[in-house]
């Protein structure tokens, strides 16, 4: 069954390094949606190893389709809260890189205290990071760019790494999504943020 070969269970203590039998980097993806763009990176860095987070149900059922169709077998999914996942199945100082793409940008005032990328994110964030490990996150709302834009560099523990320190070009590694192509042709803008823990 596809769900125990690509699902870990989240209550219980996982190592990555045992589960794979090597100490590859791994990147986690918080909210990988339907999974096309996490699928592709696995697929183009078989030398990594991924581990999604997701609530949704569907886009992880789309996410193990496109993984057996691919023949790809360095990702590990968690049908879970990503905080509580974080907090306690992640080892400290085990996560070369954590990505965050297009999340919910909450835009009321009043629910913007939902949005995960709070003080209190970053700190648990940089017990999980490793040295020189990243945090990159990818939005299309402007105001929310320039809210994580804010967050972020208020933290004394990591650095951007734009050199106008604002934000990046997307890097080649992130790919392409259908939902940002479409937006791109609307003229819709997309601001991609990578800060290092030094």
């Amino acid at each position: 069954m596809l769900w125990d070969k690509y699902c870990l269970d989240p209550e219980k203590d996982y190592n990555f390094s045992e589960e794979f039998n090597n100490n590859a980097p791994v990147i986690m993806e918080i909210g990988f949606g339907d999974g096309d763009s996490l699928a592709k990176m696995a697929a183009a860095n078989p030398h990594l190893i991924y581990s999604g987070i997701e609530v949704h149900k569907a886009g992880i059922v789309h996410l193990m389709l496109l993984l057996e169709q691919q023949h790809t077998a360095n990702v590990r999914i968690y049908y879970h809260d990503a905080i509580e996942i974080l907090e306690n199945r992640i080892a400290d100082n085990t996560l070369s890189g954590v990505q965050l793409f297009f999340p919910d940008p909450w835009q009321k005032r009043k629910h913007h205290k939902r949005r995960i990328v709070r003080p209190e994110f970053l700190k648990l964030l940089l017990k999980k990071l490793v040295s020189d490990g990243y945090f990159h996150a990818a939005t299309d709302w402007q105001h929310y760019a320039k809210d994580m834009l804010k967050i972020l560099s208020a933290e004394a523990g990591l650095i951007n790494t734009s050199p106008t320190k604002t934000y990046c070009e997307r890097p080649d590694y992130r790919p392409l999504t259908k939902f940002e192509q479409r937006g791109i042709r609307l003229g819709h803008g997309v601001w991609d943020l990578v800060f290092k823990k030094p």
